[in-house]
This record gives structure tokens, C-alpha cells and sequence, in this order.
């Protein structure tokens, strides 16, 4: 498979998932309180939020080296 038809697969795939899903959710542990051999820790959720425009512009770059590519 040519390295071209493989990266444009990758985009489009990758383009769709960031239309699906709009950001990336993680969860990280903090320490409310410390006190001596006391602590306190709670998980708290974020969001790394994606905007429509990546995954339009990785959709339509994937389409374009697919197209490029079956040209040759």
C-alpha cells in the first residue's frame, strides 16, 4: 500500500472520530487536603475540547491524498 493512500486513510479516520466525539475527555487526581499522614484526593474530568474545523480540514486533507494518490 502506498505511503499516501495510508496517511489519507489515517486523516479520514482520524477526521470522523473528531466530528464524533468533539474533544478529548481525561481524568487527573488532586490533593484537596494534606495534612501530616491525612490526604484528601479527588478525581476531576477535563475536557480538551476539538472544534469542528479539525476534523473538516483532517477529512478533507485524507480525501485529497487519496485522490492524489490514485492518480499516479
Amino acid at each position: 500500500m502506498k505511503t499516501n493512500t495510508l496517511i489519507g486513510i489515517v486523516l479520514i479516520v482520524v477526521g470522523i472520530i473528531a466530528f464524533a466525539y468533539q474533544g478529548i475527555t481525561y481524568t487527573t487526581r488532586e490533593k484537596v487536603v494534606d495534612l501530616g499522614p491525612l490526604q484528601v484526593t479527588a478525581d476531576k474530568t477535563r475536557t480538551f475540547p476539538l472544534p469542528p474545523i479539525v476534523g473538516g480540514i483532517a477529512l478533507v486533507g485524507g480525501i485529497l491524498l487519496l485522490v492524489k494518490g490514485g492518480n499516479k
